[in-house]
């Protein structure tokens, strides 16, 4: 079963996002009008106290085991079932929400042919096969021999058989081949490359222009299992170890979003783009493979020793690939032969929504979401999320039900399909509803991850989010103690200096995409925020949990190696928390003061960061509109657009270049001009 430190972590997330889901409550009984009554509501603290003591951490175990029962892929069996059970959670009369629905889309996914798996050979000059790649991972449980359990893949990866020369190319970013280039000709190869440093899909994109033929991506045991290799003693099922077949899948598309439904919610008679034009896919075949499989590969390669930075933990050095094999190699003058049987189609995915209507302000909405669907069993990647938000639901469900409570503003629940394929579900629901969402929306709330580990909390946020998290973790006692709050906590694994605070937890910001909260935030430019709890990284140089997108992320692995310690139930120890967090953002009385100063401040608050939304920001990106949030390449120090638009007008001397620069210094210029309004006062 879950030890209790485990289930610390999800009973924390829990309480520290209902601190910021319930808002404003009222609890002043006096003799003025019922709408200044309504207005003046706060926090009421004793129903903040009652939560808490309501977290019951087995019925989020039983949340988990239950969501983890069978593999989960979007639009699967597996899939519809836990839309099922959702639905039939969120629509319970005792416990349930004020309404729940499902809410489907016709969109477009990649997936392996069953009967027909992909496959990675050696081949000789006369077509001998001479070594096979393991098509799935080796079992160790029975519920990891489960039928549905996909093969590892890359989904948009396209169809194809490319034969040729193996190099070794370290993690495929653009530098990594032109490196190589100058080594070696590259056309007509196949590389073999470890996952970091470049997105999955940029791996294959980045190797084409070069002549590579085909991709082959594994997880290196220096990245992710400190250097641990061994299934008989070190790796699972002996620890939470990657073990040697273990392979990483994911979706390989850039972009976020149904890919033939760009800007359009992906209805079923919505207008879809030819499939060839699918912006972001892979050009060139691409598979996964398990460190075990890449080990014989990589091990075997002939030509110079690839730079220091490039090397792993193989008991081999890593070579560049002659390219090819060595002469000394039972491999020698054959080839590489990846045959990759990809296919996509169109399937009909679901978001399940659920809703508590506010009773002073329904037209304003707080959101919180996390996907459904997994690769396969899915226990950290995302059931983790769906078991604590579960357990919100039904504490705040049974509250609404009995009458004793309702929230000042209205809370959105959301159970986004799809989203191991590019934010599918989210992202459409973000496309259809943008309207109303830009005008009524004040946060996104997104729990994807919930434990990686039980070390310390980690939070990414827009900045005028921060402090919430800061005010809610300093009300919340870390595990096993009753005198060390998860802030001071958090500040010693993840801190920086700020110039007015001092030392504070280190907030992450979202530039990325690499959960539901990127259609929010990039596309809409609603304030945002992810939760997790994660492992002590000075202890590990895991880039992530090692079972992550494998089929050994199962109830059993989280259970027996996320929690390494038993120790007290920390629910009980918790204390006061979220009480008056309206405190962060108000620095009025408001019983004293119009509460319509409130609404005007909120209001300020919510529309900051979409003063810096511009349609112009970054053209060639899809669905990112943020001036500020989303990558670059450039290592300029300023918005990233700006960034990179100067770069390469550094680099080029182009007067359309420097031209393109300018343009990109108006829209940050303008941008920032924007959010300055935004806060101004009204009669200034």
């Amino acid at each position: 079963m879950l030890k209790k430190i485990l289930l610390f972590g999800f009973a924390g997330l829990a309480v520290l996002a209902v601190g910021i889901l319930i808002g404003h409550f009222g609890i002043e009984q006096d003799n003025s009008p019922k709408w200044v009554r309504d207005l003046s509501q706060n926090v009421d603290e004793s129903l903040i106290k009652k939560f808490i003591a309501e977290v019951d951490n087995m019925k989020i175990q039983e949340n988990l085991r239950k969501l983890t029962e069978v593999p989960h892929m979007a639009t699967t069996p597996g899939d519809e079932a836990t839309v099922e059970y959702m639905l039939k959670r969120w629509q319970d009369k005792d416990s349930g929400l004020d309404a729940a629905w499902r809410e489907d889309y016709r969109v477009y996914l990649s997936f392996p042919k069953k009967d027909t798996p992909n496959t990675v050979t050696v081949v000789s000059p006369s077509n001998a096969v001479l070594f096979k790649a393991q098509e799935k991972e080796k079992a160790y449980t029975p519920d990891q021999e489960d039928p549905e359990v996909v093969q590892p893949y890359a989904a948009y990866g396209p169809a194809g058989h490319a034969r040729g020369k193996l190099v070794y190319a370290n993690q495929g970013k653009v530098s990594d081949y032109e490196l190589l280039n100058r080594t070696l000709d590259l056309s007509g190869t196949i590389a073999i490359v470890r996952y970091g440093g470049a997105g999955r899909g940029a791996k294959a994109i980045n190797a084409a222009p070069f002549g590579v033929v085909g991709v082959l991506v594994y997880t290196d045991p220096y990245d992710i299992n400190d250097g641990l290799m061994s299934d008989e003693n070190e790796t699972y099922p002996h620890s939470w170890y990657l073990p040697p077949s273990g392979a990483e899948r994911g979706s390989f598309t850039s972009d976020f979003g149904d890919p033939l439904t760009p800007y359009l919610a992906a209805k079923k008679d919505t207008y879809r783009i030819p499939e060839e034009n699918i912006n972001g896919a892979p050009p060139i075949p691409i598979q996964p493979i398990g460190f075990g499989d890449a080990q014989a590969l990589i091990c075997e390669l002939g030509g110079s020793a690839a730079p220091t930075d490039w090397q792993g933990s193989f008991p081999c050095t890593y070579n560049f690939g002659g390219p090819g094999f060595r002469d000394a190699s039972t491999y020698r003058d054959s080839e590489v032969k990846l045959d990759v049987y990809n296919a996509g189609e169109l399937r009909n995915s679901t978001n399940v929504m659920g809703v508590i209507w506010g009773s002073v302000e329904p037209d304003r909405y707080v959101m919180y979401g996390n996907h459904r669907d997994s690769w396969v069993h899915g226990a950290i990647d995302p059931s983790s999320g769906t078991a604590v938000m579960l357990e919100i639901t039904r504490i705040l469900g049974e509250k609404v039900k009995s009458g004793k409570w309702r929230p000042r503003r209205t809370i959105i629940f959301g159970s986004w399909g799809a989203e191991e394929f590019g934010l599918i579900g989210s992202a459409e629901y973000a496309e259809e509803y943008i309207s109303k969402l830009s005008q009524r929306a004040v946060a996104y709330i997104n729990v994807d991850i919930s434990v990686f580990a039980n070390a310390t909390l980690r939070a990414s946020a827009s900045p005028i989010a921060q402090n919430v998290i800061f005010t809610a973790s300093k009300q919340v006692n870390a595990a096993g103690s009753s005198s060390v709050s998860v802030y001071d906590n958090w500040l010693k694994y993840f801190n920086r200096t700020s110039p007015t605070y001092g030392l504070i937890p280190n907030v992450g910001y979202l530039t990325g995409a690499g959960s539901d909260y990127a259609p929010f935030i990039h596309y809409m430019g609603i304030t945002s925020m992810d939760l997790s709890y994660t492992y002590d990284r000075s202890k590990t140089r895991a880039r992530i949990y090692p079972a992550y997108h494998t089929a050994y992320d199962t109830f059993d692995y989280a259970s027996k190696y996320i929690d390494p310690e038993p120790l007290k139930e920390a629910v009980k120890s918790f204390r006061n928390a979220a009480a008056n967090l309206d405190r962060v953002i108000h620095s009025s009385d408001l019983l004293n003061e119009t509460p319509l100063k409130a609404r005007r401040i909120n209001d300020q608050l919510m529309l900051l960061d979409r003063a810096f939304v511009d349609p112009q920001a970054f053209p060639n990106k899809y669905a990112y509109r943020h001036v500020i949030w989303a990558s670059r390449t450039s290592g300029v120090a300023t918005f990233p657009g700006l960034a990179d638009a100067v770069e390469k007008a550094r680099t080029t001397g182009l007067k359309e270049d420097w031209a393109e620069a300018h343009k990109h210094l108006s829209i940050v210029t303008q941008a920032i001009s924007g959010a300055a309004h935004t806060l101004t006062e009204v009669h200034q």
